[in-house]
């Protein structure tokens, strides 16, 4: 009526504005979120409180529901023994300062402007080396108000965190790693963190790693102390990560094998070819050292042993071991021509080199070993095999358990041992595979 009454110019302009005035403030009064006027801080009356303060200060604790989304675990890091995760991050609480009136229930969305005019839990994480939050094309911010005064507080933030990592069993080894929440400020006296919906707050997309795979993600709860504090709530983010061992087993464990397996060729080459064995076996341990030195440098220093660590010194063991065994057959072979040659059983007329002409090398058939002729009988000699023989009658023969007897065992056994020197490389053939054999299947055993 009072609008038909100023279209026909029965009322004054300055009563239509006024009553037109009214009009829109009992509008925004009865449904404030169909009112585009009224500015967001108006609305939520963010200037008639103070939001230095928690919600329902003075009184109990305000509880503050945690909810995760792990988008990506980026990397993980044995040398820093850390891991860095970007996750979406969602508080949930109620805060009654901000309650609105609204007819359709729904909610308000502001992003990160307005987050910094209200109050927000200080959620921190522990044990963090650094962490951000993204800010491409935005700050990656959500603030989502309902009328009752619900808030849900959701940030995108990346972060890298230390994880005790043992690497006894490296690298067949299973690491259990935590990313913990906290509140900084506020103890269990003022603020109550939990999570929302039980072991359902934590979620994962599907996450793909190098070296790893996923075993298990799951929430857990608990309280920690500080001594000038007192106690706050804690939420952990518990992961396991099982490593995969086939890329170890390429770049370490195939190759180790293959060179302790080469080292065995030496024993099938001849044992007076000294070139071709020294330098074989010098290769072999030349490249052990370079692939035990290659995965000391990709991993932390600690200071126990690895299994890897096992493995590989075992390996150059076997390797050093077998240049060892050439030193000592080279050695036995020596002292046996000088032997034959201060006895006269090598002509002075042989010619080492024409033999070695044709394989590099020769052999004791090549040899004339011709037995030494008897020498006559004078009577000094015959005189001194009188005394022989009688000592030898009038001595008790040794007993078998007898200490002499062991010392002559000993002697014979190496004295025989350096006369057929070419016993050890057949010996070695049969001992070192069968040994380096039973070492894997120990090895496999204990740590697979």
């Amino acid at each position: 009526m009072r609008d038909l009454q100023c279209v026909l110019g029965r009322m004054t302009l300055q009563q239509c504005i006024l009553d037109k005035g009214r009009i829109d403030f009992k509008m925004k009064k009865s449904d404030s979120t169909k009112s585009l006027l009224i500015k967001s801080e108006q609305l939520l009356r963010i200037e008639d409180h103070d939001f230095a303060m928690r919600p329902g200060f003075g009184g109990a604790a305000i509880p503050v529901g945690i909810d995760v989304q792990v988008e990506s675990i980026d990397s993980i890091s044995e040398v820093n023994m850390d891991f860095t995760m970007t996750l979406y991050l969602r508080h949930y609480w109620q805060d009654d300062r901000l309650a609105f009136p609204s007819s359709s229930k729904k909610s308000r969305t502001f992003d990160a402007r307005l987050v910094k005019k209200i109050w927000v839990p200080d959620v921190f994480f522990v044990h963090s080396k650094r962490s951000f939050i993204h800010d491409t094309t935005m700050e990656n911010i959500m603030l989502r108000v309902y009328p009752d005064g619900n808030i849900l507080y959701s940030v995108r933030i990346t972060v890298t965190a230390l994880c005790a990592m043992d690497f006894s069993s490296f690298p067949l080894d299973t690491q259990k790693c935590s990313l913990e929440l906290e509140s900084y400020a506020y103890n269990e006296n003022d603020l109550m963190l939990y999570w929302k919906n039980g072991n359902d707050s934590l979620r994962t997309d599907e996450i793909v790693l190098s070296q790893f795979f996923i075993e298990e993600f799951h929430p857990s709860y608990g309280l920690a102390f500080y001594s000038s504090t007192g106690w706050y709530n804690r939420l952990y983010i518990n992961f396991i990560l099982r490593r995969h061992i086939f890329f170890f087993m390429l770049q370490t464990y195939f190759p180790t094998m293959l060179m302790v397996m080469l080292s065995w060729v030496s024993f099938w080459i001849d044992r007076r070819a000294v070139p071709a064995r020294v330098s074989l076996g010098i290769t072999t341990v030349l490249t052990m050292s370079t692939i035990i030195t290659g995965v000391s440098a990709s991993m932390p220093q600690v200071s126990y042993v690895k299994a890897v660590d096992i493995y590989l010194w075992a390996s150059f063991l076997f390797v050093f071991l077998s240049v060892i065994e050439y030193a000592a057959v080279n050695y036995f072979t020596t002292v046996e021509e000088m032997k034959k040659l201060k006895g006269g059983k090598i002509p002075a007329d042989f010619n080492a080199t024409q033999t070695m002409a044709f394989d590099g090398c020769y052999h004791d058939n090549d040899i004339d070993l011709t037995p030494f002729p008897e020498l006559p009988s004078t009577p000094n000699t015959e005189r001194s095999r009188t005394a022989t023989s009688r000592n030898s009658a009038a001595e008790p023969p040794p007993t078998e358990g007898t200490r002499l007897r062991r010392k002559k065992s000993i002697k014979h056994n190496l004295s025989f041992i350096m006369s057929n020197s070419y016993m050890i490389d057949s010996y070695s053939r049969v001992v070192f595979p069968m040994t380096y054999l039973m070492f894997n299947i120990i090895y496999w055993s204990l740590y697979s």
